[in-house]
Protein backbone atom coordinates (compact mmCIF):
# COMPACT_ATOMS: atom_id res chain seq x y z
CA UNK A 1 0.00 0.00 0.00
CA UNK A 2 1.14 3.64 -0.76
CA UNK A 3 1.94 5.75 2.01
CA UNK A 4 0.79 8.28 0.34
CA UNK A 5 -3.35 9.52 0.43
CA UNK A 6 -5.42 11.39 -1.81
CA UNK A 7 -8.03 12.83 0.85
CA UNK A 8 -10.52 13.91 -1.47
CA UNK A 9 -13.59 12.08 -1.40
CA UNK A 10 -13.77 8.72 -3.46
CA UNK A 11 -16.97 8.17 -5.24
CA UNK A 12 -18.83 5.73 -2.76
CA UNK A 13 -19.69 2.38 -3.47
CA UNK A 14 -21.38 -0.64 -2.29
CA UNK A 15 -19.70 -2.45 -0.03
CA UNK A 16 -18.28 -6.09 -1.28
CA UNK A 17 -18.65 -7.92 1.96
CA UNK A 18 -17.18 -11.17 0.59
CA UNK A 19 -13.88 -9.11 -0.47
CA UNK A 20 -13.95 -7.36 2.79
CA UNK A 21 -14.64 -10.77 4.78
CA UNK A 22 -11.00 -12.04 2.69
CA UNK A 23 -9.38 -9.44 3.54
CA UNK A 24 -10.24 -9.31 7.21
CA UNK A 25 -9.23 -12.55 7.54
CA UNK A 26 -6.07 -12.46 5.98
CA UNK A 27 -4.97 -9.45 8.37
CA UNK A 28 -6.43 -11.01 11.62
CA UNK A 29 -3.89 -13.98 10.24
CA UNK A 30 -0.98 -11.69 11.89
CA UNK A 31 -2.76 -12.32 15.18
CA UNK A 32 -3.99 -15.60 15.31
CA UNK A 33 0.16 -16.47 14.04
CA UNK A 34 0.93 -14.20 16.96
CA UNK A 35 -0.60 -16.67 19.82
CA UNK A 36 -3.02 -14.16 20.30
CA UNK A 37 -6.19 -16.02 22.10
CA UNK A 38 -9.04 -16.68 20.13
CA UNK A 39 -11.78 -14.30 21.94
CA UNK A 40 -9.51 -11.22 21.57
CA UNK A 41 -8.98 -12.27 17.73
CA UNK A 42 -12.39 -12.53 17.15
CA UNK A 43 -12.47 -8.78 18.63
CA UNK A 44 -9.58 -7.69 16.55
CA UNK A 45 -11.27 -9.04 13.77
CA UNK A 46 -14.41 -7.13 13.77
CA UNK A 47 -12.36 -3.93 14.71
CA UNK A 48 -10.26 -5.03 11.22
CA UNK A 49 -13.21 -5.53 9.64
CA UNK A 50 -14.52 -1.50 10.37
CA UNK A 51 -11.00 -0.68 9.08
CA UNK A 52 -11.26 -2.30 5.84
CA UNK A 53 -14.14 -1.06 5.02
CA UNK A 54 -13.73 2.63 6.32
CA UNK A 55 -10.14 2.73 4.18
CA UNK A 56 -11.98 1.24 1.16
CA UNK A 57 -14.77 3.86 0.82
CA UNK A 58 -12.40 6.80 2.39
CA UNK A 59 -9.51 6.32 -0.16
CA UNK A 60 -10.32 3.23 -2.29
CA UNK A 61 -7.42 1.06 -0.25
CA UNK A 62 -7.40 -1.64 2.04
CA UNK A 63 -5.54 -3.27 4.30
CA UNK A 64 -2.41 -3.92 2.82
CA UNK A 65 1.31 -5.04 3.19
CA UNK A 66 2.78 -1.72 4.47
CA UNK A 67 2.22 0.14 7.16
CA UNK A 68 -0.54 3.22 7.07
CA UNK A 69 0.78 6.73 7.12
CA UNK A 70 0.04 9.00 10.71
CA UNK A 71 -2.26 11.32 8.35
CA UNK A 72 -4.82 7.97 7.95
CA UNK A 73 -5.00 7.41 11.50
CA UNK A 74 -5.71 11.21 12.28
CA UNK A 75 -8.27 11.04 9.50
CA UNK A 76 -9.93 8.26 11.40
CA UNK A 77 -10.21 10.24 14.37
CA UNK A 78 -11.95 13.13 13.13
CA UNK A 79 -14.04 11.12 11.23
CA UNK A 80 -15.23 9.53 13.87
CA UNK A 81 -15.25 11.94 16.98
CA UNK A 82 -17.93 13.93 17.43
CA UNK A 83 -16.87 17.58 18.61
CA UNK A 84 -18.21 21.13 19.20
CA UNK A 85 -19.10 23.46 17.01
CA UNK A 86 -19.74 27.34 17.37
CA UNK A 87 -24.03 26.88 17.37
CA UNK A 88 -23.18 24.27 20.67
CA UNK A 89 -24.15 21.02 18.46
CA UNK A 90 -21.63 18.52 18.06
CA UNK A 91 -19.92 17.54 14.31
CA UNK A 92 -17.61 14.97 12.90
CA UNK A 93 -15.92 15.15 9.35
CA UNK A 94 -17.36 11.30 8.08
CA UNK A 95 -18.37 12.40 4.63
CA UNK A 96 -22.64 11.65 4.94
CA UNK A 97 -22.39 9.31 2.06
CA UNK A 98 -19.66 7.24 3.35
CA UNK A 99 -21.41 6.79 6.73
CA UNK A 100 -24.38 5.60 4.98
CA UNK A 101 -22.44 3.19 3.07
CA UNK A 102 -21.02 1.73 5.86
CA UNK A 103 -24.70 0.77 7.59
CA UNK A 104 -25.46 -0.16 4.52
CA UNK A 105 -22.35 -2.12 4.58
CA UNK A 106 -22.91 -3.51 7.60
CA UNK A 107 -20.08 -2.44 8.95
CA UNK A 108 -21.55 -0.05 11.30
CA UNK A 109 -24.46 -0.11 13.66
CA UNK A 110 -25.76 3.26 13.03
CA UNK A 111 -25.17 6.56 11.50
CA UNK A 112 -22.90 9.07 13.62
CA UNK A 113 -20.05 9.44 15.30
CA UNK A 114 -18.26 6.57 17.33
CA UNK A 115 -17.85 6.11 21.00
CA UNK A 116 -14.37 7.37 22.30
CA UNK A 117 -13.80 3.78 23.98
CA UNK A 118 -14.80 2.38 20.15
CA UNK A 119 -12.00 4.49 18.47
CA UNK A 120 -9.91 4.20 20.76
CA UNK A 121 -9.99 0.73 20.58
CA UNK A 122 -10.17 0.53 16.79
CA UNK A 123 -6.75 2.51 17.16
CA UNK A 124 -5.11 -0.16 19.85
CA UNK A 125 -5.85 -2.83 17.11
CA UNK A 126 -4.55 -0.81 14.39
CA UNK A 127 -1.52 -0.81 16.64
CA UNK A 128 -1.07 -3.86 17.40
CA UNK A 129 -1.79 -5.23 13.78
CA UNK A 130 1.76 -2.51 13.12
CA UNK A 131 3.78 -4.15 15.99
CA UNK A 132 2.51 -7.77 15.02
CA UNK A 133 3.76 -7.18 11.31
CA UNK A 134 6.85 -5.48 12.40
CA UNK A 135 6.11 -2.24 11.25
CA UNK A 136 6.16 1.37 13.01
CA UNK A 137 2.88 2.08 14.48
CA UNK A 138 0.76 5.55 13.10
CA UNK A 139 -0.63 5.28 16.71
CA UNK A 140 2.49 6.10 18.31
CA UNK A 141 3.06 9.35 16.53
CA UNK A 142 3.09 12.50 19.28
CA UNK A 143 0.20 14.21 16.83
CA UNK A 144 -2.50 11.50 17.19
CA UNK A 145 -1.78 11.28 20.53
CA UNK A 146 -2.52 14.95 21.25
CA UNK A 147 -5.44 14.67 19.15
CA UNK A 148 -6.40 11.88 21.04
CA UNK A 149 -6.13 13.67 24.49
CA UNK A 150 -7.68 16.94 23.38
CA UNK A 151 -10.39 15.17 21.81
CA UNK A 152 -10.87 13.09 25.02
CA UNK A 153 -11.09 16.20 27.39
CA UNK A 154 -13.49 18.26 24.88
CA UNK A 155 -15.70 15.52 25.29
CA UNK A 156 -15.54 15.34 28.94
CA UNK A 157 -16.23 18.94 29.27
CA UNK A 158 -19.39 18.25 27.35
CA UNK A 159 -20.65 15.85 30.04
CA UNK A 160 -19.78 12.71 27.46
CA UNK A 161 -18.48 10.14 30.14
CA UNK A 162 -17.31 6.25 29.42
CA UNK A 163 -19.46 3.82 30.45
CA UNK A 164 -17.95 0.89 32.34
CA UNK A 165 -19.81 -2.25 33.06
CA UNK A 166 -21.17 -2.67 36.81
CA UNK A 167 -18.27 -3.95 39.21
CA UNK A 168 -19.17 -6.73 41.22
CA UNK A 169 -18.55 -6.10 44.96
CA UNK A 170 -19.34 -8.30 47.81
CA UNK A 171 -22.62 -7.13 48.37
CA UNK A 172 -24.35 -7.23 45.29
CA UNK A 173 -22.45 -11.20 44.45
CA UNK A 174 -23.79 -12.10 48.08
CA UNK A 175 -27.19 -10.66 46.21
CA UNK A 176 -26.90 -13.03 43.26
CA UNK A 177 -26.29 -16.00 45.23
CA UNK A 178 -29.27 -15.57 47.15
CA UNK A 179 -30.73 -16.35 43.93
CA UNK A 180 -29.25 -19.27 43.51
CA UNK A 181 -31.94 -21.54 45.15
CA UNK A 182 -33.51 -22.93 41.69
CA UNK A 183 -31.75 -26.78 41.23
CA UNK A 184 -29.14 -27.90 39.49
CA UNK A 185 -29.09 -24.75 37.29
CA UNK A 186 -28.67 -23.08 40.77
CA UNK A 187 -25.94 -24.98 42.04
CA UNK A 188 -23.67 -24.97 38.54
CA UNK A 189 -24.41 -20.91 38.62
CA UNK A 190 -23.35 -20.60 42.33
CA UNK A 191 -20.37 -22.14 41.75
CA UNK A 192 -19.42 -20.56 38.82
CA UNK A 193 -20.05 -17.24 40.27
CA UNK A 194 -17.97 -17.95 43.26
CA UNK A 195 -14.86 -19.41 40.98
CA UNK A 196 -14.99 -16.71 38.85
CA UNK A 197 -15.16 -14.03 41.76
CA UNK A 198 -13.27 -15.41 44.47
CA UNK A 199 -10.62 -16.89 42.41
CA UNK A 200 -9.07 -13.76 41.02
CA UNK A 201 -12.10 -12.55 38.85
CA UNK A 202 -11.64 -14.73 35.90
CA UNK A 203 -11.91 -13.80 32.65
CA UNK A 204 -15.59 -15.40 30.70
CA UNK A 205 -12.82 -17.27 28.41
CA UNK A 206 -10.63 -18.30 31.02
CA UNK A 207 -13.90 -19.60 33.05
CA UNK A 208 -15.29 -21.35 30.02
CA UNK A 209 -11.89 -23.14 29.22
CA UNK A 210 -11.94 -24.89 32.74
CA UNK A 211 -11.81 -28.77 32.28
CA UNK A 212 -12.63 -30.75 35.34
CA UNK A 213 -9.06 -32.02 35.30
CA UNK A 214 -8.28 -28.09 36.07
CA UNK A 215 -9.31 -28.79 39.60
CA UNK A 216 -8.67 -30.76 42.73
CA UNK A 217 -9.06 -30.97 46.09
CA UNK A 218 -6.82 -30.07 48.84
CA UNK A 219 -9.00 -30.53 51.62
CA UNK A 220 -12.86 -29.79 52.51
CA UNK A 221 -11.93 -26.30 52.40
CA UNK A 222 -10.15 -25.97 50.00
CA UNK A 223 -9.50 -26.26 46.29
CA UNK A 224 -7.15 -25.23 43.88
CA UNK A 225 -7.86 -24.69 39.65
CA UNK A 226 -5.49 -24.30 36.94
CA UNK A 227 -5.08 -21.54 34.27
CA UNK A 228 -3.80 -22.82 30.88
CA UNK A 229 -3.14 -19.81 28.22
CA UNK A 230 -4.46 -16.72 29.18
CA UNK A 231 -5.37 -13.37 27.04
CA UNK A 232 -1.67 -12.28 29.19
CA UNK A 233 0.01 -15.27 29.63
CA UNK A 234 0.11 -17.36 26.36
CA UNK A 235 2.68 -19.48 26.74
CA UNK A 236 0.37 -21.94 28.66
CA UNK A 237 2.38 -22.89 31.22
CA UNK A 238 0.18 -23.89 34.34
CA UNK A 239 -0.71 -21.72 37.41
CA UNK A 240 -2.62 -22.84 39.87
CA UNK A 241 -5.09 -20.39 42.35
CA UNK A 242 -6.53 -21.10 45.77
CA UNK A 243 -10.60 -21.30 45.87
CA UNK A 244 -11.46 -21.33 49.58
CA UNK A 245 -14.37 -21.30 52.01
CA UNK A 246 -17.62 -21.16 50.46
CA UNK A 247 -16.41 -21.09 46.50
CA UNK A 248 -14.69 -24.97 47.58
CA UNK A 249 -18.22 -26.00 48.84
CA UNK A 250 -19.71 -24.73 45.99
CA UNK A 251 -17.15 -26.16 43.44
CA UNK A 252 -17.89 -29.44 45.60
CA UNK A 253 -22.01 -28.97 45.35
CA UNK A 254 -21.59 -28.74 41.53
CA UNK A 255 -19.17 -31.76 40.56
CA UNK A 256 -21.74 -33.82 42.89
CA UNK A 257 -24.78 -32.41 40.92
CA UNK A 258 -22.82 -33.09 37.57
CA UNK A 259 -20.64 -36.32 38.28
CA UNK A 260 -18.00 -36.09 35.34
CA UNK A 261 -14.47 -36.92 35.28
CA UNK A 262 -13.66 -35.64 31.85
CA UNK A 263 -14.24 -32.57 30.04
CA UNK A 264 -15.88 -28.75 30.24
CA UNK A 265 -15.64 -28.01 34.14
CA UNK A 266 -19.15 -25.76 33.67
CA UNK A 267 -21.50 -27.07 31.17
CA UNK A 268 -25.02 -26.34 29.32
CA UNK A 269 -28.54 -27.52 31.02
CA UNK A 270 -31.38 -29.49 28.62
CA UNK A 271 -34.86 -29.19 30.07
CA UNK A 272 -34.99 -30.63 33.25
CA UNK A 273 -31.81 -29.89 34.77
CA UNK A 274 -29.60 -32.66 32.55
CA UNK A 275 -26.47 -31.82 32.49
CA UNK A 276 -25.11 -31.58 28.85
CA UNK A 277 -21.80 -32.69 27.55
CA UNK A 278 -21.12 -29.34 26.04
CA UNK A 279 -19.45 -26.81 28.10
CA UNK A 280 -20.69 -23.42 28.31
CA UNK A 281 -19.97 -20.39 26.04
CA UNK A 282 -18.57 -17.04 26.98
CA UNK A 283 -21.78 -15.28 26.24
CA UNK A 284 -23.76 -17.75 28.42
CA UNK A 285 -21.36 -16.83 31.30
CA UNK A 286 -22.58 -12.84 30.43
CA UNK A 287 -25.95 -14.47 30.61
CA UNK A 288 -25.95 -15.85 34.21
CA UNK A 289 -24.54 -12.57 35.67
CA UNK A 290 -27.28 -10.63 34.35
CA UNK A 291 -29.72 -13.36 34.84
CA UNK A 292 -29.16 -13.47 38.34
CA UNK A 293 -28.80 -9.33 38.74
CA UNK A 294 -32.28 -9.22 37.26
CA UNK A 295 -33.62 -11.77 39.91
CA UNK A 296 -31.55 -10.12 42.86
CA UNK A 297 -33.25 -7.12 41.77
CA UNK A 298 -30.09 -5.11 41.11
CA UNK A 299 -29.80 -2.03 39.03
CA UNK A 300 -27.22 -1.68 37.09
CA UNK A 301 -25.31 -2.73 33.61
CA UNK A 302 -24.35 -5.96 34.46
CA UNK A 303 -22.01 -8.15 32.20
CA UNK A 304 -19.49 -10.92 32.84
CA UNK A 305 -16.67 -8.70 33.82
CA UNK A 306 -18.37 -7.10 36.43
CA UNK A 307 -16.59 -10.48 38.35
CA UNK A 308 -13.42 -9.21 37.39
CA UNK A 309 -13.84 -5.43 38.24
CA UNK A 310 -15.84 -6.14 41.22
CA UNK A 311 -13.19 -8.45 42.68
CA UNK A 312 -10.33 -5.84 42.15
CA UNK A 313 -12.34 -3.52 44.00
CA UNK A 314 -13.54 -5.29 46.79
CA UNK A 315 -10.04 -6.46 46.94
CA UNK A 316 -9.05 -2.67 47.74
CA UNK A 317 -11.85 -2.21 49.51
CA UNK A 318 -10.60 -4.85 52.15
CA UNK A 319 -7.22 -3.43 52.20
CA UNK A 320 -5.27 -6.18 50.35
CA UNK A 321 -2.37 -5.43 48.75
CA UNK A 322 -2.14 -5.04 45.31
CA UNK A 323 0.64 -7.03 44.42
CA UNK A 324 -1.56 -10.23 45.89
CA UNK A 325 -4.20 -8.84 44.19
CA UNK A 326 -2.64 -8.95 40.88
CA UNK A 327 -1.11 -12.20 41.83
CA UNK A 328 -4.80 -13.65 41.33
CA UNK A 329 -5.93 -11.78 37.89
CA UNK A 330 -2.70 -11.89 36.78
CA UNK A 331 -3.15 -8.21 35.43
CA UNK A 332 0.06 -7.17 33.59
CA UNK A 333 -0.56 -3.53 33.90
CA UNK A 334 -0.76 -1.50 37.22
CA UNK A 335 -2.69 1.19 35.25
CA UNK A 336 -5.26 -1.17 34.27
CA UNK A 337 -6.11 -2.95 37.93
CA UNK A 338 -5.34 0.52 39.58
CA UNK A 339 -9.08 2.39 38.44
CA UNK A 340 -10.98 -0.49 40.39
CA UNK A 341 -8.53 -0.68 43.13
CA UNK A 342 -8.47 2.86 44.15
CA UNK A 343 -12.52 2.62 43.74
CA UNK A 344 -12.64 0.24 46.60
CA UNK A 345 -10.06 1.54 48.90
CA UNK A 346 -11.25 4.82 48.72
CA UNK A 347 -14.77 3.49 50.43
CA UNK A 348 -13.35 3.09 53.93
CA UNK A 349 -10.73 6.23 53.65
CA UNK A 350 -11.22 8.07 56.52
CA UNK A 351 -10.85 11.06 54.17
CA UNK A 352 -14.15 10.05 52.97
CA UNK A 353 -15.42 10.37 56.59
CA UNK A 354 -14.11 13.80 58.06
CA UNK A 355 -17.90 14.88 58.95
CA UNK A 356 -19.72 12.42 61.18
CA UNK A 357 -22.95 12.68 61.37
CA UNK A 358 -25.20 13.13 64.17
CA UNK A 359 -25.20 10.94 67.14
Amino acid sequence: MENTFDVALIETQPLDLHFLAENTAHAAQAFIAAGTAANTVRSYRSALSYWSAWLKLRYGQVLGDAPLPAAVAIQFVLDHLARPVEDCSWSHLLPVAIDHALVDGRAKSRLGPLAYSTVQHRLAVLGKWHRVKGWDSPTDMPALKTLLRSAQKAQVRQGVTVRKKTAMALEPLQAMLATCTDGVRGIRDRALLLLAWSGGGRRRSEVVALQVGDVRRLDVDTWVYSLGATKTDTAGARREKPLRGPAAHALAAWLAAAPVTTGPLFRRLYRGDKVASQGLGGDQVARIVKRRAQLAGLEGDWAAHSLRSGFVTEAGRQGVPLGDVMAMTEHRSVATVMGYFQAGSLLGSKAADLIKGDD
